[in-house]
């Protein structure tokens, strides 16, 4: 995924944190893996590498990826399941009501889901 031929309301540094957050969250950077640098990472999202390093700056605070100076940066321990529960707790508080109201007005059973699933 890339940035690259998306229109999006949301901030490009934004954007940048959802691509890296899908990559931990799907296994394709896993706890203790490298990430790309910054500007290799810009580089491949065609993005500033100022907004590349905001994004990283992000992840860092949290605690998701630790630096080690003059190696790189790192997924941290533990940062794929925090991720995870995050996602959750915003999806279930966020954007599920208006899924739910919208199934509603379509008159859609969640069982109806499941089997076609």
């Amino acid at each position: 995924m890339t940035l690259r031929g998306r229109s999006d309301a949301k901030p490009v540094y934004v954007r940048l944190r959802d691509i890296i957050s899908e990559a931990i969250l799907s296994g394709r950077y896993r706890d203790g893996d490298p990430l790309p640098s910054v500007r290799a990472f810009a580089a491949e999202q065609g993005a500033n590498p100022l907004t590349v390093a905001k994004a990283y700056q992000g992840f860092q605070d949290e605690g998701l990826i630790i630096v080690r100076r003059g190696i790189g940066m790192f997924v941290a321990d533990g940062a794929r399941e925090r991720l995870s529960t995050s996602e959750r707790d915003i999806f279930i508080r966020e954007e599920w009501p208006a899924v739910r109201a919208k199934m509603d007005r379509l008159g859609i059973d969640p069982a109806e889901l499941l089997e076609r699933s």
